[in-house]
């Protein structure tokens, strides 16, 4: 009689589908209460457990549940070695979630700086997708300009600016878009247009609006509360015309139309005496507590000054922060160049440096 077969371990499939059969058992109001519990690295890795635990995890009401429990902010961001994917990540690098772009990503996408609850992937060249970090949802927007446009923008080689922003008053998110077209300092045109994100078949649709009137300068754009922020561009630089660097033009994204122009805060304080020793490349354009923020970089001290719009009637900045970079002990002059993120709660910044990739908070 021949000795029974030694059984054989089970396999990594069948011992994931073992404890997805297990985890199906236990009741949804008491798993919701134990992966609400769990920190978010955790949470992340147990999303592989089952489908019905992916589901929960992605659900848009566990997310705020976790999120309000938990507390400290998550940030977008992409990796160089993966661009079809976003990740949200904390404070200290850990990957909470990541989230798979699909045909909204690829190499070239960057993505964009938002404070709200959706991400916004785009291209230089016209490629723009609003993606849902809860849900995993994509919407890839539409390439072709607006019916107004049709003919007078050069769809084979476009140079465009996107920015999505929230309109507080009816919750809708909007998607602002600017073709910059070649050589435009010397005649050119720039285009604007915007694009409604699930706004029904209405609005499903690109809409042309008109210009304000100055070139901007399409790289220094920022939204805030439902507003789209530019500096004028470098073409009035030196103030010629009576156009100072930190001159901005702002565009409504509620009523879809320009709002009058504001004075930076350089211009407007009687404390600048040199205005036109100024250039456009020392100033940048942030969001920082629900505000517009100007950062002011220096030289030799590396410094860098915020000036935070108190009242957009009056046109009143404060400055709240004056930063020492050279405490941040950076390894070459390319680094200086800091983009504040953040304001936690305790008063501490946070910067990105974009030439690393590092977030640092001080």
């Amino acid at each position: 009689m021949a000795p029974p077969r030694p059984r054989s371990p089970p396999t990594t499939r069948a011992m994931r589908a073992r404890a997805a059969a297990s985890s199906d058992r236990i009741p949804p109001d008491v798993l919701f209460d134990v992966l609400l519990r769990l920190p978010a690295r955790d949470l992340c890795r147990l999303r592989a457990v089952s489908r019905s635990w992916r589901a929960l995890a992605s659900d848009p009401l566990f997310v705020a549940a976790h999120a309000a429990r938990h507390g400290g902010p998550l940030f977008l961001a992409m990796f160089q070695d993966d661009k079809t994917s976003v990740y949200a990540v904390d404070l200290s690098g850990d990957v909470v979630k990541r989230v798979a772009a699909g045909a909204g990503g690829g190499p070239y996408h960057r993505l964009l700086c938002t404070r709200l609850d959706l991400g916004c992937l785009a291209t230089d060249w016209n490629r723009c997708s609003v993606l849902d970090p809860a849900t995993g949802a994509v919407h890839v927007l539409p390439e072709r300009p607006a019916e107004e446009h049709a003919n007078c923008v050069n769809l084979s080689n476009p140079y465009t600016f996107f920015a999505l922003g929230r309109v507080a008053a009816t919750g809708e998110h909007k998607v602002f878009r600017m073709f910059n077209r070649l050589g435009f300092h010397n005649g050119g045109q720039q285009i604007f247009e915007v694009f409604t994100i699930n706004g029904g078949t209405d609005h499903a649709r690109w809409r042309g609006r008109q210009g304000p009137g100055l070139f901007i300068d399409e790289c220094s754009g920022v939204a805030v509360n439902g507003v789209v922020y530019f500096l004028t561009s470098r073409v009035y630089e030196g103030a010629c015309c009576g156009i100072r660097p930190d001159y901005i033009v702002s565009f409504d994204l509620g009523r879809e139309e320009w709002m009058r122009d504001l004075r930076g805060p350089i211009s407007s304080n009687a404390g600048y005496a040199k205005v036109s020793l100024y250039t456009r490349h020392q100033l940048a354009l942030a969001e920082l507590k629900g505000s517009l923020v100007l950062a002011d970089h220096h030289h030799q001290p590396f410094t860098m000054d915020l000036w935070f719009l108190s009242d957009f009637r009056s046109g009143l900045w404060v400055k709240q922060y004056h930063i020492r970079i050279e405490s941040l002990n950076l390894r070459s002059a390319d680094e200086y160049h800091l983009k504040p993120l953040l304001v936690l709660d305790d008063g501490r910044l946070v910067l990105y440096l974009a030439p690393t990739g590092q977030v640092v908070h001080m």
